[in-house]
């Protein structure tokens, strides 16, 4: 699992670093850097999950893990609605 995280983190870093100076774009570059930023945060979490539950031997760090990824998930679905939403208002006027 970590060895997998390490690939997908360097795969997702790559692409962040090409998508950050569009980070402030229109929404749909708003989305693809954020969703590239949180597979990012994700891939780092997997891998401190994977330690936390070879470590306890529970499954406590992966339901944290999945609750810290579902907020994330939704806090960029919140910020590129109200992007878009912005967006198609000022187009109609």
């Amino acid at each position: 699992m970590s060895l997998v995280g390490l690939l997908a983190l360097a795969a997702n870093l790559g692409v962040a670093g090409l998508l950050y100076a569009y980070r402030n774009g229109d929404s749909n570059m708003r989305s693809v850097w954020l969703c590239t930023r949180n597979d990012a945060l994700g891939n780092i979490a997997v891998i401190g999950a994977a330690i936390g539950v070879l470590g306890t031997g529970t499954a406590w760090p992966d339901l944290i893990v999945a609750i810290i990824m579902a907020s994330l998930a939704l806090t960029a679905a919140r910020q590129v609605m109200t992007q878009a939403r912005k967006e198609l208002h000022s187009n109609r006027a």
